[in-house]
């Protein structure tokens, strides 16, 4: 998930014509893992409160996008110390 969230525009085709501004919406990454909508839930649950994806709720739905940032940070932490 972390890897399609990285380049939306590859991994969701066919996503609203207004593009990613608010990320990809839940629902879009469920069609796309094949998993079921609490299980792609709960995964993206995890990884929000890692800090590595940021949601935003527009309306009835949720989006997702990468939280760059918590991966530069995640990056120099692992060059520094290992």
């Amino acid at each position: 998930m972390l890897e399609w969230l990285k380049e939306p525009e590859l991994n969701f085709p066919d996503h609203d014509p207004e593009g990613f501004i608010h990320g990809v919406c839940v629902g879009q990454i469920q069609a796309k893992a094949g998993l079921t909508q609490s299980t792609v839930s709960e995964y993206l649950s995890i990884l929000q409160r890692a800090g590595f994806i940021e949601a935003k709720r527009v309306g009835q739905w949720t989006y997702y996008k990468r939280n760059e940032g918590a991966f530069e940070a995640l990056s120099k932490l692992i060059q520094s110390n290992l």
